[in-house]
C-alpha cells in the first residue's frame, strides 16, 4: 500500500522520498521506537545549522557593537573612515534671501541651516548698553525618526543651550557692538538653527552653521531722530556684524571608555559610553568643554582631544574664509 501511494500521486510521491532521504541515511539503520513515538529527524553532518546562515547584514543588526568593535580593532570604521577622520564638510553662505543672514552646512548626512533675523528693541534695564542674541536649535520630526513634532525635546533643549553658551563663553561678538543708543535701542539677533536631515553630530553643525550665517549678516543703518525720538532705518548703507572671536566646536565619541573617534555619525553615539565636545577659538584657546555624562575622560585623553579640535579650527576657519572670499563682491 504504501507503493502504490506513490504512483498514483507523482507530487506527493516526490516528497515523500524527498524527506524518506533525509530522515534515513541508510536503510537499516532505524532506531527501535515505538509506532506512537517517531524519531525526531536528525541533520546530517554535512550540512550547517539553520542559525549559522546569516545573511551579511545580520550581524550589524543583531549585534552592532561587537560588529564595530571588529572594526575599531582595524583602526577604521564602517563607513571607510580612520578613526580620526571627520566626514566631508561642505558649506553655503546666503541661501535664505530673506533672512539678514544665513548658512547652510553638511557634515556628511548631517544638515543644518541657519538664519539670523534682525530686530529693533529697547535694552534691559540693567545691560542699557548691550544688545540681544537669541540662539534656538530645532530638530524637527523631518529630519530623524527619532524625534516627534510639538514641543522641543531634551537634545534640542541641550543643543540650544550649548549654542548660547558657545556665544557667551567664547565672546565671538561683543553685545556692545549691538546697541544703537544706550538705555533707548539696541540690536536682537534671532538666530534659528534647523536641522534638515539628522546623522550624529549635531553640535559640530550647528556652531559651524552660526558662526557662517553672522559672518554673512549686514546691517542696516540706525539713527534716532532728535525731535520725534523715533528710530530711522537706512536700508540702503549697511554695515557687516563685527565678529571678534570664531569658536569651532569639535566632538568625539568614547567607545570602551578608552578608545576615542571624532564626528561620530548617529550610530556611533548611540553605541558609544560617551561623547565631548571641545570648542576652542583663533588663539587655540579653549572655550568650552561640553561632556554629558558618560565614562570619564583621563587628562591624556582630554588633552589630545583638545589638540585635535585645535587642529580642526583651522580647516573650518579655512574653509570659512575660503567662501567668504568667493561671494564677496571685487
Amino acid at each position: 500500500m504504501f507503493y502504490k501511494r506513490y504512483y498514483k500521486d507523482e507530487t506527493h510521491r516526490f516528497y515523500l522520498i524527498h524527506k524518506v532521504f533525509h530522515a534515513t541515511p541508510c536503510e537499516n539503520t532505524f532506531p527501535a521506537q515505538s509506532r506512537t513515538q517517531p524519531a525526531p529527524r536528525q541533520l546530517p553532518a554535512s550540512l550547517p545549522l539553520p542559525q549559522a546562515r546569516c545573511r551579511p547584514g545580520t550581524p550589524r543588526t543583531v549585534e552592532p557593537l561587537e560588529y564595530y568593535r571588529r572594526f575599531l580593532k582595524e583602526n577604521c570604521r564602517p563607513d571607510g573612515r580612520e578613526l580620526g577622520e571627520f566626514r566631508a564638510t561642505t558649506v553655503n553662505i546666503g541661501s535664505i534671501t530673506t533672512a539678514d543672514g544665513s548658512a547652510l552646512v553638511k557634515l556628511g548626512n548631517t544638515t543644518v541651516i541657519c538664519g539670523v533675523k534682525a530686530e529693533l528693541a529697547a535694552p534691559a534695564a540693567d545691560s542699557a548698553n548691550k544688545g540681544y542674541i537669541v540662539p534656538n536649535v530645532e530638530l524637527p520630526s523631518l529630519c530623524s525618526t527619532r524625534f516627534r513634532s510639538g514641543p522641543p525635546g531634551e537634545e534640542a533643549q541641550a543643543a540650544s543651550q550649548f549654542i548660547a553658551d558657545v556665544i557667551e563663553n567664547s565672546q565671538m561678538i561683543a553685545k556692545e557692538d549691538l546697541c544703537i543708543a544706550s538705555g533707548k535701542l539696541a540690536w536682537v539677533l534671532y538666530c534659528d538653527i534647523i536641522c534638515l536631515d539628522y546623522d550624529g553630530n549635531i553640535l559640530d553643525a550647528s556652531a559651524f552653521a552660526l558662526l557662517a550665517a553672522l559672518k554673512n549678516v549686514q546691517l542696516p543703518s540706525v539713527t534716532i531722530n532728535e525731535e520725534t525720538g523715533l528710530s530711522e532705518v537706512n536700508l540702503k548703507q549697511k554695515n557687516p556684524l563685527i565678529i571678534r572671536k570664531h569658536p569651532v566646536a569639535t566632538s568625539f565619541a568614547v567607545f570602551d571608555d578608552t578608545l576615542l573617534i571624532v564626528d561620530p555619525t548617529a550610530e556611533e553615539e548611540d553605541l558609544a559610553t560617551g561623547t565631548v565636545t571641545i570648542v576652542t577659538d583663533d588663539e587655540d584657546k579653549l572655550c568650552s568643554v561640553h561632556k554629558p555624562g558618560g565614562s570619564p575622560l583621563t587628562g591624556a585623553k582630554l588633552q589630545d582631544c583638545i589638540t585635535r579640535a585645535i587642529t580642526r579650527h583651522k580647516e573650518v576657519k579655512k574653509l570659512i574664509d575660503k567662501v567668504i572670499k568667493s561671494i564677496t563682491p571685487k
